[in-house]
């Protein structure tokens, strides 16, 4: 007898076409089943009370109540895995990434506009993220709040003894731990950091921005030729590789659109293996919350060449597959909670400094 769990589905958008839509390509999966649709945010309110699903794929644009306010009640009253559709405009992409915020699992893009005649081409995207919702712990999904700071002036360069790098890959719930770590970074933090986020194009431009207005460090979506230097966070471009690369005594990103690895491209695994290799000891990669292998391989490489590895521990992960994957080949380091990151980060690039400047005096006394 078949016992496989079927996921109950709530898709909720405006346009009739999008919601036969979606209910097709959703119950084309044996493990799941569409038991309701509804066509604004109202309708929504109502039927996640109705129907109680496991999983509610909401539109962002919708009238009368939008796709935002309209989480933001399902989050706070009736706590259900939301996956956010969103078609790609810079208002569009400022709303997904607030809808992260307030608790969305995921997002898919919608591929051309609001009405997405050819939504098809992601519905194997739409499939994954769906089953993925339906296994989070939706205590891990609150409403992230923080404080704007004021940004300070960054220590100079010639005060860091050493070039540092901190590598962060992420994926699924990234955005959330994200937020728990980069704006608790101090303004003096004398490491460069490079985050691998996947995330659909144009949508890593507005979590850049959004970051930068609660970090005290700049944060910035990379663009090919930035130099990389301390107390600042460069985000890798959706569709786009990382890499960092000697030039002309200083170290700068590179981007390009070679092969995706694992399936994704940016990719965490071809960013720490070109910072591992150009930084060695003095590379820290930490990975964190998503779905997959990404990060493991790259691990490999930052301890073959003497760094560290840091990897979220379970209990905090909204997806424990990428940390899983690390831990189990072996290369975590440590492990911890999100909620302890950023002070371990900021200890481990301490020591490494500390570490550093021992060295360099002993070398000058010899």
């Amino acid at each position: 007898m078949d016992t496989q769990r079927i996921i109950k589905v709530l898709a909720i958008d405006d346009s009739a076409f999008m919601r036969k839509t979606i209910s097709s390509i959703l119950n084309s999966a044996e493990d799941i089943e569409v038991v309701a649709t509804g066509r604004d945010g109202y309708e929504a309110v109502q039927k996640v009370t109705d129907y109680h699903p496991d999983v509610v794929t909401l539109d962002i644009e919708m009238p009368r109540l939008n796709g935002l306010d309209t989480l933001g009640y399902i989050m706070s009253e009736c706590p259900t895995p939301v996956v956010m559709l969103s078609a790609y405009t810079e208002e569009g992409a400022e709303m997904t990434i607030k809808a992260l915020e307030y608790g969305a699992v995921d997002f898919i893009c919608k591929p051309s506009g609001p009405i997405s005649l050819d939504l098809t081409k992601v519905g194997e995207e739409l499939i994954n993220k769906v089953r993925a919702a339906a296994q989070v712990d939706i205590s891990r999904l609150k409403f992230i709040e923080y404080e704007k700071l004021e940004k300070v002036e960054m220590l100079p360069e010639t005060m860091i003894a050493g070039r540092q790098v901190v590598v962060i890959g992420s994926s699924t719930g990234g955005p959330r731990a994200l937020y728990e770590v980069v704006p608790k970074l101090p303004a003096d933090f004398p490491a460069a950091v490079l985050i691998v986020q996947h995330m659909a194009r144009g949508f890593t431009k507005s979590l850049a921005e959004r970051m930068n207005r609660v970090s005290n460090l700049s944060v910035k979506e990379a663009e090919d030729g930035d130099e990389v230097l301390a107390g600042h966070v460069y985000i890798a471009p959706s569709n786009f590789h990382m890499v960092v690369a000697g030039f002309a005594g200083k170290e700068v990103i590179r981007l390009h659109q070679g092969p995706a690895r694992n399936s994704v491209r940016p990719a965490a695994d071809v960013t720490m293996e070109s910072t591992a290799k150009l930084y060695r000891r003095n590379c820290l990669g930490v990975v964190l919350t998503g779905m997959g292998r990404d990060g493991t391989q790259g691990a490999a490489v930052i301890h073959k060449n003497g760094g560290i590895v840091l990897a979220e521990d379970k209990s905090s992960c909204v997806i424990f597959g990428m940390p899983k994957s690390v831990i189990e080949a072996g290369m975590a380091d440590k492990v911890y909670p999100i909620h302890t990151m950023s002070d371990q980060i900021k200890r481990l690039v301490k020591v490494n400094i500390e570490h550093n400047i021992r060295k360099s005096s002993k070398g000058r006394n010899v």
